[in-house]
């Protein structure tokens, strides 16, 4: 695995990748050529107008969608030609996700959300639920953990989904805007939490967004446009 500049490993490394979504007669080319180099431990934030590639550019980063040409290291091994079940157990392995919409199951309770990844890991029961009482008091829910979702605001439906994102505790936090659906005094507790992640527990965050003021607080900012880096600095 290559070093950067000051030693750091790469965790991620996206060499000259393409994405094109064939619909019949038409072929539409999202990423045209991404380079890519994450070092473990960074705070990023993926910067891009709509249509940009960033989204595509998350689903490769957490190994939720293949490229069409192109190479995708995850932490030295490359994942570009894996299928379904192997990328699986990698993102429950190495990748925690936070999203927009928080995407919880509503059908369970704060701390069955928090349980959900752990028993795909095959997490003995009593682990389980020892480590998601754990994360929910450390994201401040200790009194919510019984709750459905439904009956939560959606700052802490955010926070639970950070717990969650935790749960087996990954190399790499992928927040896909993830104060988009929350007002400016919660968004900034969700901030403050993922640099502490990053700060703290040494996490490599990668935050996806179109927000300056959320991107701001990342340690290196990459500006995407037209499906390519066109901008990357700290």
């Amino acid at each position: 695995m290559e070093k950067g500049k000051r030693g750091r490993k790469s965790i991620i490394k996206i060499n000259d990748v393409w994405k094109i979504y064939d619909l019949g007669e038409v072929k539409i080319p999202v990423l045209r050529g991404l380079n890519l180099d994450i070092k473990k431990g960074e705070f990023l934030a993926i910067m891009g107008p709509s249509g940009s590639g960033k989204s595509t550019a998350m689903n490769l980063i957490g190994c939720l969608d293949l490229p069409t040409k192109g190479t995708v290291f995850l932490d030295g091994k490359d994942i570009s030609k894996l299928h379904e079940s192997a990328l699986a157990q990698i993102r429950g392995r190495k990748i925690g996700f936070v999203f927009q919409q928080f995407n919880l199951i509503n059908s369970l309770t704060a701390l069955g959300n928090v349980m959900l990844p752990m028993i795909f890991q095959e997490i003995p029961g009593e682990k389980r639920k020892e480590r998601a009482l754990n994360l929910l008091t450390q994201v401040g829910l200790s009194n919510r953990v019984n709750h459905l979702p439904t009956q939560l605001s959606g700052g802490e439906q955010q926070r639970v989904a950070l717990a969650r994102a935790l749960a087996n505790n990954p190399e790499i936090v992928l927040a896909d805007e993830p104060t988009g659906n929350l007002d400016s005094k919660t968004g900034k507790e969700i901030i403050k939490f993922l640099k502490e992640l990053h700060s703290k527990e040494n996490k490599t965050v990668i935050v996806i967004t179109h927000d300056k003021n959320i991107a701001k607080h990342a340690k290196r900012i990459t500006h995407l446009m037209d499906g390519k880096v066109v901008k990357d600095g700290r």
